[in-house]
């Protein structure tokens, strides 16, 4: 089974990486990579994000057109930009890797943090955790100090920024920890094991996710919308 992992950013080398990840969740599901044809190399504020949900638009009417057979789809940025459409308009599971992190991180009970690069978008993020029903255990967004571009620009210094990040997460009660991003998902898999905290890396957790919708819709249930 091919799933289909849209990447809103104009990266390709993030698809190609976020495509490596996926597979490596062992859900025993195939990636297909797709990145967005217009927009930004990385989402750091909310009109990069309304692009790019117009981008995740074009690449699924593209592969639509192109009558690809996959049985899922992934949307493959921290603000899931364009996946409530992406619902709404398609007959197969679709998750992003923001809702499939919140859903992962809050299992139990657990009262769950975000560790990002991007300031600006703290309100969009706390609001697809409201959108998830999770607002009651969210403890907050704790950003990197540094630039998000620059942030990212170095991975070593990325993971140390991200590390100190966690850390003030954990001090405020946060029971585990997201690492928000895309473009953060190497940083992410370098963190863990690293941290005293759990952290949650949302490309393996979408992984698992859409398994676990694709398994749910083959058995009957109704897709969310």
């Amino acid at each position: 089974m091919t799933v289909l992992l849209v990447n809103p950013n104009t990266n390709g080398s993030t698809t190609a990486a976020m495509v490596e990840i996926a597979l490596s969740a062992g859900t025993g599901l195939d990636f297909a990579g797709r990145t967005a044809p217009f927009g930004a190399p990385m989402i750091t504020e909310p009109e990069a994000l309304a692009v790019g949900a117009r981008a995740v638009s074009a690449l699924l009417e593209d592969a639509c057109a192109r009558r690809e057979p996959w049985e899922g789809v992934i949307i493959a940025a921290f603000g899931d930009p364009g996946l409530d459409e992406a619902r709404q308009r398609l007959p197969v599971p679709v998750c992003g890797i923001g809702e499939a992190s919140f859903h992962e991180a809050a299992a139990g009970g657990r009262r769950f943090a975000v560790a990002t690069t991007t300031p600006a978008l703290e309100d969009a993020i706390a609001a697809r955790v409201a959108r998830a029903g999770l607002a009651a255990q969210f403890a907050g967004t704790v950003f990197t100090d540094a630039d998000p571009v620059r942030a990212v620009a170095v991975e070593a210094r990325l993971i140390a920024l991200l590390r100190a990040a966690v850390e003030r997460a954990a001090r405020s009660g946060a029971d585990a920890v997201i690492i928000g991003g895309g473009p953060l998902a190497r940083a992410a898999v370098q963190l863990r094991g690293v941290c005293a905290i759990p952290i949650i890396e949302p490309v393996p957790a979408a992984a698992r996710r859409i398994r676990s919708m694709i398994d749910e819709h083959a058995s009957g249930a109704p897709l969310p919308r």
